[in-house]
């Protein structure tokens, strides 16, 4: 099978050797996202803005690739506060209105602690 690296300029660029997603067959693979802003390069202030901004990055990701968050089969959520797991569910379910993917959630440390979340998803196309 062919391994294709996918990038958009429209998802922040990268901050370690990793890339923003890797195509193999029908499967799309996306590198965790957290709530950095593509435009200015900051990573935006308070959960809520920064769930969001880590969608709409994977969403980018995803749309370069020829994909759609429907296509999406399995995402790990990350998070900095287990207080925060209610106000990710209910911004999720803006994103995954539908029969949403597989999930897991965990509480996590992040190497930034201004990081209040990260996301990686797995989707696949027919």
């Amino acid at each position: 099978m062919v391994r294709e690296v996918i990038y958009t300029d429209k998802a922040p660029k990268l901050l370690a050797p990793y890339s923003q997603a890797i195509r193999v067959g029908n499967f799309l693979f996306l590198a965790g996202q957290v709530g950095i802003n593509p435009k200015n390069g900051k990573l935006e202030e308070g959960f809520e803005d920064q769930a969001k901004r880590t969608l709409e990055n994977i969403k980018s990701i995803l749309e370069q690739a020829g994909y759609s968050l429907k296509d999406v089969v399995n995402v790990n959520i990350f998070l900095a506060k287990k207080e925060d797991f209610g106000k990710m569910n209910k911004i999720y379910k803006v994103y995954f209105p539908e029969e949403p993917p597989a999930r897991t959630t965990v509480v996590a440390h992040f190497p930034l602690e201004e990081i209040l979340i990260e996301i990686n998803v797995i989707a696949f196309k027919d």
